[in-house]
């Protein structure tokens, strides 16, 4: 009985709708099997049968053979009728003929945008689809289209195979080139709509109409300061994360971003390649030139938001705004006393230090050979206002 209950056998009318070996249907199906197995194996042998002897690929059609055979014998037999470039292809040359007429014959479905190259209409639908069909086997990255994949790889290899004319400096892609030739002929093809102004980059010109427009796209994650460009975000996370990666050779100190270090390294240099166009005066930053023209110009472009007066230095301003908030951001690390700005604090230090290059004796006036001032009396009673509260005295200059 157990045996019995353990038993399914499989019901028979599975049986019943099994195909019948011997019957028509059948028959015209293996026929059919056999018809497209002898056509794959006639195009096997087409394909094996005709081959380029150079570099042994394979080709369905003589034709495609012929047409190959000249990218090794160098055969250009195709000229264009407009510029007399010649093609060792006619399909080839009559892609490069659109460039002449401007047609374009195809057009993307979805945005309506015309190309005059099939292949150009076929990246950009993947702009669409989000497709990347081209995968980079050494770090899993994907691309639209070969040229970019093609592109990629020389950052894994290393490879730089445009060259600069004029310097001999090497790049990885064509357009990287183009863009640093421009630093040599001083081109400068991308202007500004609303200013005038001409960029060599097209990225400098994005970066520079966002001053006229306001935007800044590039929010710090931290604080939520807004920036025009992404290197000045990138930069301004280093202030958060305390990051310095660009080292003096010379001293050692390191800075937050290359422009920083750059201009640090004149100081050792002692070079000072921007000069006053008025005085003559030489400058190792191109900022400080600008702030020191203003000295001869008389611009005063930073104004007080509370009362109107008008600087001619953003840093002067700045010091400026405490005066109203009564901020006192610079701390004497030994007596605890707090001052506006940090010159007043260098000043102030020059007391525990016990140097005193700038007596409180109102008859002697002796100052630091840094000082460049008009009056001796400004700078005279800028100095002593930080003696006075050690040696409680009043001085009154002669």
């Amino acid at each position: 009985m157990i045996k019995e209950e353990q038993e399914d056998p499989e019901p028979p009318e599975i049986k019943e709708e099994e195909e019948d070996p011997n019957s028509q249907e059948a028959e015209h199906q293996r026929k059919d099997k056999a018809s497209v197995s002898e056509s794959q194996s006639q195009t096997d042998t087409r394909k094996k049968s005709v081959q380029c002897d150079t570099c042994g690929k394979p080709f369905i059609y003589k034709s495609q053979l012929t047409a190959h055979v000249k990218v090794h014998t160098g055969e250009k037999s195709h000229s264009c009728i407009t510029c007399g470039k010649r093609f060792g292809q006619k399909s080839v040359l009559e892609r490069h003929a659109r460039i002449h007429t401007g047609e374009k014959a195809y057009s993307c479905s979805t945005c309506g945008k015309r190309f005059g190259q099939k292949s150009d209409l076929v990246y950009h639908v993947r702009i669409h689809t989000g497709e990347k069909p081209y995968l980079c086997n050494t770090c899993g990255r994907r691309f639209i289209g070969r040229s970019n994949l093609k592109s990629h790889m020389r950052i894994h290899t290393g490879e730089k195979p445009y060259s600069c004319s004029t310097c001999g400096k090497q790049f990885g892609h064509k357009s990287a080139l183009e863009r640093h030739a421009r630093i040599h002929t001083g081109e400068k093809p991308y202007p500004c709509s609303s200013c005038g102004k001409r960029f060599g980059q097209k990225s400098d010109l994005e970066d520079h109409v966002r001053i006229h427009t306001g935007e800044k796209p590039y929010t710090c994650s931290i604080c939520g300061k807004q920036f025009i460009q992404r290197t000045h975000l990138k930069s301004h996370m280093r202030i958060h994360t305390g990051e310095k990666p660009y080292l003096c050779n010379t001293c050692g100190k390191r800075f937050i971003d290359r422009s920083k270090l750059k201009s640090h390294m004149r100081i050792h240099a002692g070079e000072k390649p921007y000069t006053c166009n008025t005085c003559g005066k030489k400058f190792g930053r191109k900022s400080a030139c600008e702030r020191h023209t203003r000295i001869h110009t008389g611009e005063k472009p930073y104004p007080c938001s509370t009362c109107g007066k008008r600087f001619g230095q953003k840093s002067d301003l700045e010091a400026h705004v405490r005066i109203h908030t009564g901020e006192k951001p610079y701390l004497c690390s030994i007596c605890g006393k707090q001052f506006i700005q940090r010159t007043h604090l260098k000043s102030h230090m020059r007391i525990h230090a016990a140097k005193e290059p700038y007596p409180c004796n109102p008859s002697v006036k002796i100052f630091g050979p840094e000082d460049n001032l008009k009056s001796d009396e400004n700078s005279y009673w800028f100095k002593v206002s930080c003696l006075l509260n050690r040696s409680q005295i009043t001085a009154t200059p002669e």
